[in-house]
């Protein structure tokens, strides 16, 4: 007897922060659409199904029926796809994983939380005033701080990774990605304990 891994219900979100089109698609502020993409290709799954302001994909991951998403409504409006999709779904916040870049994580440094304050990402922002809530997990993709105090944080996390930055944050994208697998099977506390080392 053949089983496939269809996806059942959706359990969890699973919400990758960037911005829509490509001249940002290898940005610092993208990290969580790229995590998304390794995921979706991980499962031979494309992201491309327009649906609460995001492109969208149920898959199982971690054992999970989840719905792989990447809001189109650029990063600081995140919230909007997040929360439709959470009320559509009926997921409460802490089934509601969100994966960003982090700024103040030295660059492909992973840490992984349960719940917390924005920390002035504006994406993150978004989702909790939209979720009414701080209590969801996050897996944060450590981009490295601006090279000179004085360049501005937006140019900054919206420059591109090149060279070596870039083969450095390809393995980070991987670990990030077995970071969220982890997460949704084993939980937050053995996700943390793995990659927050």
């Amino acid at each position: 007897m053949f089983f496939s891994k269809r996806p059942g219900p959706v359990e969890w979100l699973v919400v990758g922060l960037g911005n829509p089109g490509p001249k940002y698609e290898w940005t610092r502020h993208n990290m969580g659409f790229l995590v998304i993409d390794e995921l979706a290709e991980r499962e031979s799954i494309p992201v491309q199904r327009l649906k609460f302001k995001a492109l969208t994909n149920t898959a199982v991951i971690g054992g999970r029926s989840v719905l792989l998403m990447k809001p189109t409504t650029y990063m600081n409006l995140s919230g909007e796809a997040v929360g439709q999709a959470a009320r559509f779904y009926k997921i409460p916040p802490e089934r509601v994983l969100v994966i960003s870049d982090d700024v103040a994580l030295p660059q492909g440094k992973l840490r992984i939380r349960r719940s917390g304050s924005a920390g002035g990402h504006n994406g993150l922002k978004d989702i909790i005033a939209h979720l009414g809530s701080d209590q969801f997990p996050r897996v944060k993709v450590g981009v490295g701080g601006k090279p000179h105090p004085d360049s501005d944080m937006a140019d900054w996390v919206l420059s591109p990774f090149t060279g070596q930055d870039r083969k450095a944050m390809e393995e980070a994208i991987s670990r990030a990605a077995d970071a969220v697998t982890l997460l949704l099977d084993q939980g937050v506390d053995q996700a943390m304990a793995k990659f927050n080392g």
